[in-house]
């Protein structure tokens, strides 16, 4: 069965979301991830969710802190359990699915 995210009505409750993303200066992978991370939480969690950026190249030592091992890294810090994103978040299903964050609906049928 085939779904479409785009169709989907958002079935949460009202928690907040602290979300953190590093990332390693301007690269085009960090301004992809900042860019798609952005555009989910407008859509999904708009109003509940801040988002800290962490350029490692300023900071590197802000890394141990989550062991950050690669980067963009997208660490969902509240709701708990954290859970971490590898990548340019360019995967809308994935990071929906690796947020947790619970979608119901799907395509009109």
């Amino acid at each position: 069965m085939e779904t479409t995210l785009a169709k989907t009505a958002l079935f949460m409750d009202e928690e907040s979301w602290e979300l953190r993303l590093y990332v390693a200066g301007q690269t085009p992978k960090s301004v992809m991830a900042l860019a798609n991370l952005k555009k989910y939480c407008e859509q999904y969690l708009k109003g509940r969710y801040s988002i800290e950026v962490i350029d490692l190249l300023k900071n590197p030592q802000l890394a141990e802190g989550d062991q950050i091992l690669a980067i963009p890294t997208l660490v969902r810090k509240v709701p708990e359990p954290i859970r971490k994103i590898i990548g340019d978040l360019s995967n809308e299903e994935k990071v929906l699915v690796g947020l947790d964050i619970r979608v119901v609906g799907g395509k009109n049928q």
